[in-house]
């Protein structure tokens, strides 16, 4: 999908992904860029394992126009921050860009923020204003997006609570906008073809999808949670788990220990993101320590319990659609058993809810770009509320068959 009529002239933009969740929140804003006549668009990939990014971005039909392969000697964050900088700072002075557009609080956004800020660029930061108010947790991304921040030129804040930290940590009015997560773009574009359920899916009335990556639940914490959803499985009948297993050896070996022998928990390789929007409809609970499935399980009206204290992504908590259970396996384990017995309570989280925007952040995004580099575009003029509205009929996209049509 190249840019459309953009020549010598139209203003450079660079938008870096690094990570496969990346990938599926710049895409919408990718394409959105791409269909305008005045934007030229160069997707950099920066990473230890771009080949995973291939398959990620290809399923937006996008492709990548760089790579700069990042390899890992020793496991130091800084280490790779000093290559990531090193190594585009060299493409940065080649492409001269305008803008470098970049989502979320990697180690690889803090790094290219980093280097557009050192080249007077302007950056702009999708999914702005996140905050937990704890600097090390989740670590090492609160201080990430922290940093980013104070690089950052427009910030583009995905709810009204994120714009409020930024304004809060002294950002101006007119350098941040509320325009709702570019997830939602991508989630209701990948809703909108046929996705066959995975074949490994488990075949019962009430299927768990679970996800869990984070460093700070890596090791005991991890294992303790693997334990207490094993024990609801073999206490309900009714009840299997589906878990794609994040590639890191420990992990994985973790989860075959405490995991494998149970015909109803199924452990898969990490899978492309429309096998788990699919699984995502099928589900009857969401289980995660993952940002993107806070964000998308409400707008299909699936419940989520969140493995974590603390969350910078408390609307979907406020609007009842998700609860935060921590680590400890007792409460998880009373959780799940309160929605399973619980007919009332289970329904009360299942109603579909669009805290996170309406399917149209990419366009706000882009209109603001537009305006901010003094680019007239009457087609980005997307304008009005992004929040707690669903942008359509939820039943399109949250029934209980096995393919999203």
């Amino acid at each position: 999908m190249a840019s459309r009529a953009a020549t010598k002239q139209s203003p450079l933009f660079v938008c870096i992904i690094g990570t496969r969740p990346e990938v599926i929140k710049m895409a919408p804003i990718i394409r959105r860029l791409r269909e305008v006549r005045w934007a030229d668009v160069r997707v950099v990939a920066i990473g230890q394992h771009l080949e995973l990014l291939d398959q990620a971005i290809a399923d937006f039909e996008l492709q990548i126009d760089h790579r700069i392969a990042v390899e890992r000697q020793r496991n130091s964050i800084i280490e790779i921050a000093a290559k990531i900088m090193e190594r585009f700072d060299v493409l940065a002075d080649r492409l001269s860009p305008t803008c470098v557009i970049a989502q979320g609080d990697t180690t690889t956004v803090m790094a290219s923020a980093m280097v557009a800020f050192h080249r007077r660029l302007e950056f702009i930061h999708v999914e702005a204003g996140l905050r937990t108010g704890v600097l090390r947790a989740p670590f090492p991304e609160e201080f990430n997006r922290r940093v980013v921040a104070l690089a950052a030129t427009l910030h583009c804040a995905p709810t009204a609570q994120a714009a409020a930290n930024l304004r809060a940590e002294g950002v101006r009015e007119q350098d941040c906008i509320v325009t709702g997560n570019t997830v939602i773009d991508a989630l209701l574009y990948m809703a909108g073809r046929t996705l066959p359920l995975p074949a490994d899916f488990p075949d019962v009335p009430k299927p768990i999808l679970l996800t869990a990556h984070r460093r700070e639940n890596a090791g005991a914490p991890l294992e303790r949670m693997l334990g207490a959803l094993r024990a609801v499985v073999e206490r309900y009948p009714d009840v299997g788990l589906y878990f794609p297993v994040h590639p890191n050896p420990d992990t994985q070996r973790l989860a075959e220990r405490v995991m494998s022998g149970h015909e109803r928990i199924r452990l898969v390789p990490a899978q492309n993101y429309p096998t788990l929007v699919a699984a995502l409809k099928a589900s009857w609970l969401v289980v995660t320590d993952s940002g993107g499935l806070q964000e998308e399980a409400p707008a299909l009206g699936k419940p989520v319990l969140v493995l974590r204290d603390v969350t910078e992504r408390p609307e979907a908590v406020d609007c009842g659609a998700a609860r935060l259970v921590g680590t400890l396996p007792d409460r998880l384990h009373h959780s799940i058993a309160e929605l399973h017995d619980n007919s009332q309570a289970y329904q009360a989280m299942a109603q579909p809810r669009f805290p996170y925007g309406d399917g149209h952040a990419a366009d706000r995004i882009v209109a603001a770009i537009a305006e901010r580099i003094h680019i007239r575009d009457p087609s980005s003029t997307i304008s009005g509320q992004v929040l707690g509205a669903g942008p359509v009929d939820p039943t399109t996209v949250s029934s209980d068959e096995n393919s999203i049509d």
